[in-house]
């Protein structure tokens, strides 16, 4: 089903030329084919052909235009993702770059020789602003996998709380102490089917989310629980929300809200759409609830295993 779902993209951007084609131009190109035959043998109709003949060329050559117009413009979106990619990864990768840099030099230089207090917080500094980068190229990994189409998933049945208290632990290393207060409550032991790494990076990738579009004191809640056949994993901030009109796009690749907040925070935009991917890939679901002032909430839904099954 969800190759089908991907398919029915993919041809979504070209069935007007698909329909214009094989619905009008196909006809055209017949009956000026015939109203030529008509010419060459000297029939009588002589006008009519003719008028049919002109009509039929003005129909090609507008669909012609059609076909050219849709053609270019989708190369010209693509070229205009691929710009902005390119530029927002460089942002991304610049700012852990020049801090690893800048430390490193401090330590290089030995001006905290005397000072092992400081020197290690420099070392834990490079640590974290390594993992950052660390998140941000298995990012672009994944959405390069899920864009061809080359996610493998291995599944199996055992309950998420593991996965998700890992994921945990490697965002806040990313952090310095005390700069997020996070709280963890798991409520839930059903197994779900699941890959191990593919669930790890929704979740950090939930979490990075959530860091970046909160305000001074960020404030992040994850949940694990049990609705009915399907286990929730619930990841919730305290930051500006998103704006009604927003939340419908925010699962599309490269699409960053529009707000204040987001216009100072870096992200290539991927974050939600390898969500979506993943959790589609899982058989899932994730939902979002948010408001303007009062932060987001984000539900990624699994279906829970079958009883006594350990492998999808």
């Amino acid at each position: 089903m969800a190759r089908v779902t991907r398919w029915g993209k993919r041809l979504s951007l070209t069935g007007i030329i698909v329909t214009l084609s094989v619905g009008v131009l196909v006809p055209v190109l017949l009956s000026s084919a015939v109203g030529i035959v008509t010419l060459a043998l000297g029939q009588e109709s002589n006008p009519i052909v003719v008028g049919v003949l002109i009509v039929s060329f003005t129909v090609t050559a507008l669909g012609s235009v059609v076909a050219a117009t849709v053609l270019l413009g989708k190369r010209a979106r693509t070229a205009r993702l691929q710009a902005d990619l390119l530029a927002n990864v460089s942002h991304d990768l610049r700012t852990p770059l020049a801090a690893i840099r800048m430390y490193a030099q401090t330590l290089q230089g030995g001006q905290l020789h005397d000072d092992p207090q400081r020197a290690q917080e420099c070392l834990d500094t490079i640590v974290r602003q390594t993992q950052w980068l660390d998140s941000m190229i298995d990012r672009l990994l994944t959405w390069r996998a899920a864009a061809k189409d080359r996610a493998n998933l291995r599944l199996r049945s055992q309950a998420p709380g593991p996965t998700v208290e890992e994921a945990v632990r490697r965002f806040l290393g990313m952090l310095a102490p005390g700069e997020v207060a996070l709280a963890l409550r798991v409520d839930s032991q059903t197994p779900v089917a699941h890959d191990v790494e593919a669930l790890g990076t929704i979740v950090l990738n939930l979490l990075i989310n959530a860091y970046r579009y909160s305000g001074q004191e960020k404030k992040i809640d994850v949940s694990i629980e049990d609705r009915r056949r399907q286990v929730a994993i619930i990841v919730a901030d305290n930051g500006l929300g998103i704006p009604p009109r927003e939340l419908r796009r925010i699962f599309e690749p490269f699409y960053r809200v529009s707000t204040q907040l987001a216009s100072k925070s870096s992200g290539a935009g991927l974050g939600l759409a390898i969500v979506r991917h993943l959790v589609k890939a899982h058989g899932g679901d994730v939902q979002v609830e948010s408001e303007p002032g009062r932060g987001s909430r984000f539900t990624v839904l699994l279906p829970a295993a079958k009883a006594g099954s350990t492998e999808a």
